[in-house]
């Protein structure tokens, strides 16, 4: 019997091309929302809002989804989640109402399970010494979705008057990731033994992050979400009221931040993690990230708009990577997806909590009071990753 091509390929490899896909559609969506809204009859509340119900639904459901995949596999919660994204850009498509659009985006969020299973998997397949490397990864696929579904976003929408097409494309996009992850995913993808007594399995999720000492570590997802999804909800309304940027101009935009992050996470990271550590790592991200934001106040001409933006993300890329390493390095294999799951969660609270923040600070007190807010849960990140940081993770060997 002939194997399939694809049989021969490492299972990073394959993983990756799926959650590409995948992110193609989810980016698709990025430069529409925040004018979808209101062409529904919504405001930048509603743009707000929207962005964090889908937070909110992703954040509650992702425990279950990674303990879910813990104990019947990753390779079927991640093919059933994909189905259920590609439901919800249908929706979303479709929507000709503002209740529908909140509909489309909590569905979304409820099966949201994709990144924190697709995260675990990376893990399961890579040897420790590689789990940066492996993390960087989920940030390339990151960045290729950025670059070419805000492109593709942009483009199909235009100036801006019609959607459907946009959000057609999103879901065909998570089918056809759904479709290759059920074909070309190793079967070593469908199930993953258990090494831990049940008891542990049935712990409340707060113990089982503090069994493993890593509430502060948890915590910083939240920050470090707070952030980069405040910057997100707040990139292209500042963009379109400083300098008059349409979707096209955004999708184009977050597409060169797509390209920072191949660079930074697929070609830089696993060679400065390597030489400097996690942590060091992690500091330098998180004060490029928080001196772009501050940067903001000063930007005046059409280059130091798209300069500062492609220096703040570039900062934040660097960040989840290193945060995951080292969470996916203190639990054993049969407890990723919880694990995973967990800092799903804490990040989802952040994604909830930013662009709610950065709504409010916006009406009351302008954008560049904005950015300075956003710039506080950066700026803690890298003390945590100065101090305390280096005590929490002392017992990992290398990590320090």
């Amino acid at each position: 019997m002939i194997r399939p091509f694809w049989h021969e390929l490492p299972a990073t490899a394959l993983l990756f091309t799926v959650i590409v896909i995948d992110l193609i559609g989810f980016g698709i969506v990025i430069p529409i929302l925040p004018f979808m809204a209101p062409a529904l009859g919504g405001t930048e509340t509603d743009v707000a809002v929207i962005i964090a119900l889908y937070s909110l639904c992703a954040g509650l459901l992702s425990p279950f989804w990674g303990g879910l995949s813990d104990r019947i596999g990753r390779k079927r919660v991640l093919v059933f989640c994909l189905l259920g994204s590609s439901a919800s850009y249908v929706v979303l498509a479709h929507a000709e109402t503002l209740p529908w659009l909140y509909v489309a985006r909590a569905l979304g969020g409820v099966m949201a399970g994709t990144l924190p299973v697709a995260s675990a998997l990376f893990a399961d397949v890579s040897t420790p010494e590689r789990r940066a490397k492996a993390m960087g990864l989920v940030g390339t696929a990151f960045g290729l979705g950025l670059i070419l579904g805000p492109l593709i976003g942009g483009l199909l929408a235009g100036d801006g008057e019609g959607f459907m097409l946009a959000g057609l494309m999103a879901a065909a996009m998570s089918l056809l990731a759904a479709v290759l992850a059920g074909i070309i995913l190793p079967s070593h993808a469908r199930s993953v033994p258990l090494t831990k007594p049940a008891e542990t399995v049935k712990s409340s999720l707060w113990q089982f992050v503090a069994r493993h000492n890593a509430r502060l570590l948890i915590s910083q997802y939240g920050l470090h979400t707070v952030a980069i999804s405040g910057a997100i909800y707040l990139t292209p309304l500042w963009l379109a009221a400083e300098v008059g940027w349409g979707p096209r101009e955004i999708g184009l935009i977050f597409g060169a931040v797509g390209v920072a992050m191949i660079l930074i996470q697929g070609v830089f990271l696993d060679g400065l993690t390597r030489r400097f550590g996690v942590l060091p790592v992690l500091s330098i991200g998180a004060a490029i990230f928080f001196s772009g934001m501050l940067l903001t106040v000063f930007a005046d001409s059409f280059w130091i708009y798209a300069g500062v933006i492609l220096i703040l993300f570039s900062g934040a890329t660097c960040c989840l990577p290193m945060l995951n390493t080292l969470s996916t390095s203190i639990v054993d294999q049969s407890e990723r997806g919880r694990m995973m799951g967990a800092t799903t969660l804490v990040s989802s609270g952040g994604r909830v909590l930013g662009p709610l923040l950065a709504g409010m600070v916006l009406t009351h007190a302008g954008f560049s009071a904005t950015w300075l807010v956003l710039v506080v849960p950066v700026l803690l990140v890298f003390i945590w990753s100065q101090t305390s940081a280096k005590l929490d993770v002392k017992r990992m060997h290398g990590y320090g």
